[in-house]
């Protein structure tokens, strides 16, 4: 067992919702254990510096950031490195999903806040960016699930959370396409042999494939929700 009482291979307990801003296009909030993250869609929408569209499709501008008080540590207000890097990654995983060539000579924002984090923050912000896309009506191939696998205490485990961040081996986080079996992001900290980077990376792809499954009930409550709504 854990510090926090999970098996190994066992995923924190999870919440999701949509719909959250009242301002944004598309919005979601999505918790794993004590990480929480929002995220808000504007867009399709005109591209200001104009000199940056693209005449053939949409760009993605992604905008991860932690809020100051998601740490025990208050963080520095404004962009970082680290934000910087984690809003290219969480691009680059959403891009293969979405059909941004429908929309030419535009901009899809997406802005991400942490609320909260205990580790895996930019699986949690992946997850809530994908849901947000989602209820925007961004036309998308499918979802991207996020979440990350590691080793700790020489054990392979799923759902890197609180002190095993820091004390372990390793941390994986990656993203998954379900319907094409491709993985859209992976990243790892630490050292590991060829046959336990296999096994943390399959293990990490089943939870993805849990987390897809809860994705998928909540869009599917909104629309059973406007369908009882259109017919009363």
């Amino acid at each position: 067992m854990r510090n926090d009482g999970r098996k190994f291979n066992e995923l924190r307990p999870m919440e999701a919702k949509i719909g959250v801003l009242k301002n944004a296009v598309g919005s979601a909030y999505f918790k794993m254990g004590n990480t929480i993250a929002i995220a808000g869609v504007f867009g399709p929408r005109e591209v200001h510096p104009k000199h940056d569209e693209d005449a053939e499709k949409a760009i993605l501008r992604t905008r991860y950031n932690m809020a100051s008080f998601s740490t025990e540590t208050r963080n520095r207000p404004g962009p970082s490195r680290r934000s910087k890097e984690i809003s290219m990654v969480i691009r680059n995983a959403l891009t293969p999903v979405l059909f941004l060539e429908d929309y030419p000579k535009t901009a899809i924002d997406v802005y991400i806040e942490v609320l909260q984090a205990d580790a895996s923050t930019r699986c949690v912000s992946l997850n809530a960016a994908t849901l947000a896309l989602a209820d925007a009506g961004v036309p998308m191939r499918d979802f991207v699930a996020s979440c990350s696998a590691g080793k700790v205490g020489d054990k392979i485990v799923l759902d890197i959370a609180g002190k095993e961040d820091t004390d372990g081996q390793v941390d994986l986080p990656v993203a998954y396409y379900p319907k094409k079996r491709l993985l859209t992001l992976i990243q790892m900290d630490g050292i590991v042999t060829k046959d336990e980077l296999k096994t943390i990376v399959s293990l990490a792809k089943k939870g993805c494939e849990q987390i897809y499954e809860v994705q998928k009930k909540v869009i599917k409550e909104k629309y059973k929700e406007v369908g009882h709504n259109d017919n009363s």
